[in-house]
């Protein structure tokens, strides 16, 4: 059973929070601060922490920050009441996979959480390069090159392209593309896969009526192949 401890010192949001992901079929420890928290995480190993910035004896960024340190590599999902810009990036940059803003959705959170522990498959660590033809990409830095000259291209579009390039060959419905990519369960078009794909396309020269790289499957959804290293 994947063990999930949640930091957090609401009491109601704990309670709430805590019935829905039993009900869903995860285990759930529980902290009401960061110090406590952070023991938990050490002594327990969950498989995924939900992290609360604003956290008595310890902030929810100390905590990500020294358990980072310590070599905790499973995921931490950051709890911020702020809409400060500043917390979510520090909070990425200390090591957080994730962060949901309140007021949130349980349901979001929860397809959040699934997305998650799809994605880091355990131990599983994230592609960080990846080259094909004459398009270089650089994962940890968001950063492509295509012939050698810089691709202008969004941390979405990437993650996108690191999502299907992980699955090289296997075909993705557009609705796994909206969960586990851009973290929602629902979305109010799967257009919106659409459109980014086809800005992947003509960013990594792959536009044209028999694209090389990213297939599109009829009614399912999309398969990026590697001409170079195709085996099938």
């Amino acid at each position: 059973m994947t063990k999930i401890l949640l930091v957090e010192d609401e009491p109601d949001m704990v309670l709430g929070l805590k019935d829905n992901f039993e009900f869903e079929g995860y285990e759930v420890l529980t902290a009401a601060d960061g110090a406590t928290g952070l023991e938990r995480a050490r002594t327990q190993k969950p498989d995924l922490v939900i992290l609360d910035i604003m956290l008595p004896k310890l902030s929810g960024l100390e905590v990500c920050k020294m358990l980072r340190g310590e070599g905790f590599d499973k995921p931490i999902i950051m709890l911020t009441a702020r809409g400060q810009e500043i917390d979510k990036v520090v909070g990425l940059e200390l090591g957080a996979d994730d962060y949901v803003t309140k007021p949130f959705s349980i349901r979001e959170l929860l397809a959040r959480v699934r997305a998650i522990l799809r994605r880091t498959d355990g131990t599983k660590r994230k592609l960080s390069r990846y080259k094909f033809s004459d398009v270089e990409l650089d994962f940890e830095t968001y950063r492509a090159k295509k012939g050698g000259q810089a691709l202008d291209m969004s941390p979405r579009e990437l993650e996108l392209l690191r999502y299907l390039i992980e699955r090289k060959g296997e075909t993705v419905s557009r609705e796994r593309l909206l969960e586990d990519v851009w973290g929602y369960e629902s979305y109010p078009s799967t257009r919106t896969v659409d459109t980014h794909i086809a800005k992947l396309r003509a960013k990594i020269g792959d536009s044209g009526s028999e694209p090389r790289y990213i297939l599109t499957i009829h009614g399912v959804g999309y398969k990026f192949v590697d001409p170079d290293q195709r085996s099938e």
